[in-house]
């Protein structure tokens, strides 16, 4: 429903800019305006009982009844359109911490599945109970699927071989295109009278798979800071896992390790069993790694952190010089914020860097680009 511009002001500005914009307003709110304001004021007005404002009491008053959490997820979802719906859930749970959003099974069904929730999901994993904790693997699961279905063509795509040109896949794949083989494949079908080609068969070229397995470690951070990196880590695992060009192996740490290769092909039971937060000690993970290395001149290692080491330096800088020398191939893959900003400690980024580690800060995509360049 359209909303003039005044009102739009007062819905933005919220009640307290009322008596400035009443003579504009001319006519006060319609019904739906209202509700709008009421659902808006639920989540918003915090924001004012955060700066010592007392919340009002309208004893006595005629004003619709307060509303309740279920209440105002149903009333969100009628009224607004739904990017507008994902960014107040995506305040409701970063900025205003309503993690009681997450208590009840309900309500939990009633949210929108994305990544904001997601990453939300993981931070509280340990306080969910019961049946929250089934409808929260179901939303994980349903995240990460959408996120795998966005990345796993591209990624296979790049890493799954040479173009065979002497071969036709069913795969319809755009960098595939044969384009000489389609146009002879289809100049039966031209049209004289028209002077114009009739496409009904598209030709693609299938790809060589590579004989020799390449090795890939993926040594996670799981520190409080790193939950998009690791939600992007299982993924990206998941699908190199699924290529036969490469055996995947996947370490997740803080202080402690969780060696999680077993479950690589399982993005979600990854994700269930990482433990976000506490310290960090990178040098331990990197040693941990490097004994899980089986040929060294075909491994690629891939410490995903923002290098922020808890340890001694000393100790990470000699971890990491140990795999250079036994001519590992090593990439240090800079954690990244929710806007792909990168976000690591630079100075030992660039200590890294000198023992023989690639330093990156790189997206999904531009990653499996870099694995391309480095094992061909």
């Amino acid at each position: 429903m359209a909303v003039n511009a005044s009102h739009r002001w007062r819905l933005v500005l919220g009640k307290y800019a009322q008596s400035r914009l009443q003579p504009a307003m001319g006519s006060g709110f319609t019904d739906t305006n209202r509700r709008m304001d009421l659902a808006l004021d639920y989540l918003y007005g915090r924001e004012y009982q955060g700066r010592g404002l007392r919340k009002e009491h309208s004893a006595g008053s005629l004003s619709p009844s307060q509303l309740t959490l279920t209440k105002w997820l149903s009333e969100i979802r009628e009224l607004f359109p739904k990017e507008t719906i994902e960014n107040i859930e995506k305040h409701a749970l970063g900025r205003y911490g309503m993690s009681e959003l997450l208590t009840d099974p309900t309500v939990l069904e009633k949210l929108e599945p994305n990544q904001q929730l997601l990453h939300t999901l993981l931070t509280l994993k340990g306080h969910l109970k019961g049946d929250v904790v089934h409808m929260a693997r179901r939303i994980i699961r349903q995240v990460v699927e959408e996120i795998r279905r966005q990345l796993e063509v591209e990624v296979r795509q790049l890493l799954s071989g040479r173009l065979n040109r002497f071969s036709h896949s069913p795969l319809k794949i755009s960098q595939n295109f044969d384009a000489a083989g389609t146009l002879r494949k289809n100049l039966k079908h031209f049209n004289v009278e028209r002077q114009q080609l009739v496409v009904e068969d598209i030709l693609f070229f299938a790809r060589n798979n590579r004989r020799l397995p390449w090795e890939i470690i993926l040594c996670v951070d799981q520190s409080g800071s790193m939950v998009d990196s690791v939600i992007h880590s299982a993924v990206m695992a998941g699908i190199l896992a699924a290529l036969p060009a490469f055996k995947v192996k996947l370490i997740l740490f803080d202080t402690t390790i969780v060696d999680l290769s077993e479950h690589v092909d399982d993005p979600v039971e990854v994700l269930m069993s990482a433990q976000l937060g506490g310290g960090t000690y990178i040098a331990q993970a990197v040693r941990y790694g490097s004994q899980l290395i089986e040929n060294p001149h075909r491994t690629v290692f891939v410490l995903i952190s923002d290098f922020c080491e808890g340890a001694p330096p000393s100790e990470l800088i000699s971890a990491v010089t140990k795999l250079a020398e036994d001519r590992v191939k090593l990439l240090g893959l800079a954690s990244l914020d929710d806007q792909s900003h990168p976000v690591f400690d630079r100075h030992m980024a660039e200590r890294l860097a000198a023992c023989g580690m690639e330093i990156a800060a790189l997206t999904p995509q531009k990653l499996a680009q870099w694995l391309v360049k480095v094992i061909s």
